[in-house]
């Protein structure tokens, strides 16, 4: 209790708060309602998500974080708090120590609003570790070794390829795209192609349900509400895996060019181990179907999903705060 750590990873879609010897406290969406009139905060988390698409005027209902940075700084600093205060309580006697796993590719101003919105929230100390090496230690890979690892992170709002050695990323490469991005790709087809106009939310459901990154043995299908784009009126249509598989192309096409960057800046004693080790796929991103066959056709290099590849930057993060003494090389910022 005197020494409280917190382990978080502070995601586009989805925020995982974990302590050391626990496990996951909390995974709830990174959504946060507030009134419209004053900004108070009606409801964080899931509550706040099932609102998305369907507030009225007075109720804004949104994702205080976008391509993995902060978008809405005091409405981060409110969920952090919210997230921090029902972990260690109200009281103030005993400030934790907070872990928050960022993007490699985020500027110094951004880890300084992430590392600032911690502080607020009530953290003694916040550290900051890229979310590559936290997916990397999640995934069970031992990165202090002086052999090579390479993970590929797709995430809601960021996508991060690394290769990494000594505790430390040797290349790394992260791009603003993810599962939001694919997200608004097959939105965006369904309208061209139907005339059909979907939300967020329905065009997240079909890529869990029938989403594929290569074409499948046996299609899938699903059938799917909207307005009309003509008429405005409801309708209902039935879409395949291969429209997803279509609408994601160009998305998946900006990651896979993110992965040959990696792979062309990578060391060749690192790239031999790379290709013997073959690369792990986390994040959310890496449930899609197919998607580790369409990397591993892309590359050339046999690539798997990590167990609970959703959950691998948040269990790094957990092993980073845990024995902060033998991670702290791999931290980024901390204040």
């Amino acid at each position: 209790m005197f020494n409280k750590r917190i382990a978080i990873d502070l995601g586009t879609n989805n925020t995982v708060v974990c302590v050391p010897k626990r496990g996951i406290v909390f995974n709830e969406p990174s959504v946060v309602a507030i009134q419209a009139s004053d900004n108070k905060i009606m409801a964080i988390g899931k509550d706040a998500y099932d609102m998305l698409g369907r507030t009225p005027e007075s109720i804004i209902a949104a994702h205080p974080l976008r391509e993995g940075v902060i978008a809405s700084y005091k409405i981060t600093e409110s969920m952090l708090r919210y997230y921090i205060h029902r972990i260690v309580g109200p009281a103030r006697f005993f400030r934790p120590e907070v872990m928050i796993a960022v993007p490699a590719g985020v500027t110094s101003t951004e880890r300084r609003a992430v590392t600032d919105a911690s502080a607020a929230a009530g953290a003694r100390v916040t550290y900051v570790i890229k979310k590559s090496l936290a997916a990397a230690l999640g995934a069970g890979l031992q990165i202090a070794s002086p052999s090579g690892n390479m993970i590929i992170d797709l995430g809601g709002g960021t996508s991060e390829v690394a290769v990494i050695a000594l505790g430390d990323t040797v290349a790394v490469n992260s791009v603003r795209v993810g599962g939001n991005k694919i997200d608004q790709a097959i939105a965006s087809f369904v309208r061209k192609k139907y005339n059909l106009i979907i939300g967020e939310q329905t065009a997240e459901e079909v890529k869990i349900q029938i989403g594929a990154a290569m074409p499948l043995k046996k299609e899938l299908s699903m059938e799917v509400s909207g307005s009309n784009a003509v008429s405005g009126l409801p309708e209902s249509i039935l879409i395949h895996s291969t429209d997803t598989t279509l609408a994601m192309k160009e998305v998946l096409q900006d990651i896979m060019n993110a992965v040959k960057v990696v792979l062309q800046n990578t060391p060749p004693e690192l790239s031999s181990d790379v290709m013997e080790k073959g690369i792990i796929l986390t994040g959310g991103g890496a449930q899609l179907r197919k998607i580790d066959e369409l990397f591993t056709k892309v590359t050339g290099v046999p690539c798997q999903v990590a167990e609970e590849p959703a959950l691998c930057v948040a269990k790094g993060a957990t092993i980073a705060v845990e024995h902060l003494d033998a991670f702290k090389r791999s931290v980024l910022w901390s204040k």
